[in-house]
């Protein structure tokens, strides 16, 4: 049996909508309260048990009432940003039109005579202050300023006449700067000598600040130059010793700082440098053992290492000077290697440093060969204790006008001939002695080459044919043995 069915058409939810508005107009408004009351919400007939009918009115007007207020926050949006954009649009608008107007009065067709005239002095005023800031000398600002060849820099020197000036001064500090630090720079084992003579000269009393500052950056910049420096330092100190101290004191004050600062690398530096001046006879043992002893009083594994590397380069001078001093450091190392709690690099670090001291620092000598420059009479050796107070005199690395000035270069200059004369003649005398001595020895070889008898008093042979014998004996069996190795052996007949 066919079922029939019948199709309803409930219009759409915008004529539902109108409708249920001019019904809802046309009443009183004690009519829809009461008519509000009677008919239940959208939610309550979404789950009501009604027809199938009033389900589905009520789940079209549900989704229709969502969809428009999604429509109308979105027209909301569009108005929003259609406003904004207006706002942006007048403001460049508004823009525009100023820079217009500035263009427009800043013309000078356009500007007044009055503000023309103020304009331009102002104008001349900014030129002539940047004239005035190009006009400052770039020799007396702080630095130097920028760098000027030194053919250009003479030639500056040549033009002033007045040599006590200012200017002057200044320049001539430039180039004793300038020069100092090529100097110290290039110098090695093999050119030691020939830049001794060029510093000296320059005016290394007036530049002493400088020099000491130039020969610490190249040490520490350089660690592995420090035996050069080192003679470096010593031979000026045996000239200067002024000079040798202050590097000695800035040298204990660096080391002091870099202990503060727990900076292992400063310490390792500043402790080399001082070992190797001690081994040239600047600084004495007791600054030394002072250093020791501070870095092994609270041992770390930093200080035992720098305390290991100060040793390695000292231990051989201390062994000579100050045998007790070096015996008790390590012992206190001993202790160390035995009752502290260090990292077992640094424990393989103390027993490298108790074998190196066994093979008698023989990769370790006092001073390299061709660094030994310093005679020992001419040699002055500075007490300073680590924990004095010592002024590092800074001031003397900057420039300084001194109204003495020609006075005190034409008292640098008789000091220089004076030590050059000095060295000139040593090396002349020295010269003629070994010349001598070889003339001696070319004539005595000469006389006595017809005749020559020699005589051995220190029984050398005598004592080498008894330790033949005895290891003969001690080396055989039984006594068939040692009388068959015996006449095996041939002896001279002085011997036999």
């Amino acid at each position: 049996m066919k079922s029939r069915v019948t199709q309803v058409n409930h219009g759409s939810s915008y004529e539902r909508k109108e409708n249920y508005s001019s019904r809802q107009r046309s009443l009183s408004p004690e009519d829809r309260d009461v008519e509000r009351d009677r008919s239940p919400s959208p939610r309550k007939r979404r789950h009501s048990d009604d027809s199938r009918y009033d389900q589905e009115y009520s789940r079209r007007e549900y989704y229709d009432d969502r969809t428009s207020e999604g429509r109308r926050m979105e027209r909301g949006r569009e108005r929003h940003y259609e406003k904004w954009e207006d706002r942006e649009s007048d403001r460049r608008e508004e823009r525009e039109s100023d820079r217009r107007k500035q263009r427009r009065y800043s013309s000078p067709d356009r500007r007044s005579p009055e503000r023309s005239t103020a304009q331009s002095s102002l104008a001349h005023d900014e030129a002539t202050s940047k004239k005035k800031k190009e006009e400052v000398d770039p020799i007396l600002t702080r630095t130097g300023g920028a760098y000027i060849p030194p053919a250009k820099l003479r030639m500056m020197q040549e033009q002033i006449t007045d040599k006590n000036s200012l200017a002057y001064q200044r320049m001539s500090w430039e180039a004793l700067k300038k020069s100092i630090n090529g100097l110290v720079n290039k110098v090695n084992v093999s050119n030691i000598e020939n830049i001794i003579h060029e510093l000296l000269q320059e005016n290394i009393v007036r530049g002493r600040g400088l020099l000491s500052r130039s020969i610490l950056q190249a040490q520490s910049a350089s660690p592995i130059f420090t035996h050069v420096y080192a003679a470096l330092v010593a031979i000026i100190n045996s000239k200067f010793p002024n000079i040798g101290e202050l590097i000695l004191k800035r040298l204990i004050l660096n080391f002091r700082k870099g202990y503060r600062r727990n900076d292992k690398q400063l310490c390792l530096t500043s402790s080399k440098f001082v070992a190797h001046l001690m081994n040239q006879n600047v600084a004495h043992e007791v600054l030394c053992l002072e250093m020791l002893t501070l870095l092994l009083e609270r041992p770390t594994d930093d200080s035992i290492e720098v305390a290991i590397g100060f040793i390695k380069e000292s231990g051989l001078k201390l062994t000579e000077v100050s045998p007790r001093g070096i015996n008790a450091i390590f012992d206190r190392l001993r202790h160390i290697l035995h009752e502290s709690k260090i990292d077992m690099r640094v424990q393989y670090m103390i027993e490298v440093m108790f074998a190196v001291r066994k093979d008698g620092f023989k990769d370790h000598p006092i001073i390299p060969e061709g660094l030994d420059l310093v005679e020992e009479e001419d040699q002055f050796t500075h007490m300073l204790p680590l924990e004095d107070d010592y002024n590092p005199e800074d001031v003397l690395n900057v420039f300084k006008m001194d109204p003495n000035f020609l006075e005190n270069e034409e008292k640098y200059k008789t000091l220089k001939k004076e030590i050059l004369d000095e060295g000139d003649s040593e090396s002349e005398a020295d010269q003629e002695a070994g010349s001598s001595e070889e003339d001696d020895d070319d004539e005595d070889e000469d006389e006595d080459g017809q005749k020559v008898t020699v005589h051995d008093k220190t029984e050398i042979n005598l004592v080498s044919f008894r330790r033949t014998i005895y290891l003969a004996i001690q080396s055989s069996l039984d006594f068939e043995e040692c009388a068959h190795k015996l006449l095996k052996m041939d002896f001279p007949e002085s011997q036999t």
